[in-house]
């Protein structure tokens, strides 16, 4: 979005709308129905009722072991972060309710380095998993990533291990795991979490796959077909079970979690 103040532009369809018409809408444009992205915390807030919730691991914070320089020092990338995004990582864990349900959920920031996977972002999922098992409350993990963290070498890509052994654990106790795909989900969170639910939805034309389409293209020297990657096209192809409109998102979910727990609404 293009936001002037009170006015804003969508950048998919060009029109002029209200700001708080966009905010209202829980950041979708009203006149198009394009899903622009939700912060982290935003996120949360449309999940659980009333919009109340506890945030956990707060007190987990990145270092840059490897000493990694790029254009610039990681050290400073995950300051930049810090101060752009109000949050330590590119992961938040909270627990609550939704529709009288305990749940854990964690839910991933694209505005900290691209909702990068690194050692702590693994490390949350991972605690969020673990605490899940061990009060027997179902998990959601919503994913806003583009991948495995590279100033993190090796220590990242141990996060695909890690976060998925954890989920092994999850499903033999039965406890059930939504993973909510949004745009984007790429790279190592792709070949990991993301895709292991035991129901997997996706927001509409969300990216979502492991390498990217011009990758693709450039690889296998062939033009893709259109859509590819997207929401509808994985659904079509059977990699996603659903594809879920996010002003109904919070009540498919809730449905959801009500037939795996074998719960119907109070009369």
């Amino acid at each position: 979005m293009a936001d002037t103040g009170l006015w804003t532009r969508c950048n998919h369809c060009g029109k002029i709308l209200y700001v708080q018409d966009i905010v209202e809408n829980i950041s979708v444009c009203p006149a198009c129905s394009f899903h622009f992205r939700l912060s982290g915390l935003d996120r949360l807030a449309s999940m659980f009722d009333e919009g109340q919730y506890q945030l956990l691991d707060e007190d987990i914070y990145p270092v840059d072991r490897l000493n990694f320089v790029d254009s610039i020092k990681y050290s400073q990338r995950l300051i930049d972060s810090q101060k752009k995004s109000g949050l330590s990582e590119a992961v938040i864990n909270a627990a609550g309710k939704m529709d009288g349900i305990d749940v854990i959920i964690s839910s991933m920031d694209f505005a900290f380095m691209g909702g990068s996977m690194g050692s702590v972002v693994g490390e949350k999922i991972t605690r969020a998993i673990e605490r899940s098992l061990k009060e027997k409350k179902p998990l959601l993990i919503v994913s806003c990533s583009g991948g495995a963290r590279m100033q993190e070498g090796v220590l990242s890509l141990m996060q695909l291990l890690k976060t998925s052994s954890a989920l092994a654990h999850l499903d033999r106790a039965g406890i059930p795991y939504i993973s909510v795909l949004t745009d984007p989900t790429t790279g190592g969170t792709t070949a990991s979490f993301a895709m292991l639910g035991d129901l997997n939805v996706a927001e509409p034309n969300a990216l979502i796959g492991f390498a990217g389409p011009r990758v693709i293209e450039q690889t296998i020297k062939e033009k893709l077909p259109k859509g590819f990657q997207r929401s509808e096209f994985l659904l079509k192809h059977g990699m996603v079970d659903d594809v879920v409109e996010r002003k109904t998102l919070r009540r498919y979910l809730i449905r959801a979690l009500r037939l795996f727990l074998n719960r119907p609404p109070a009369a």
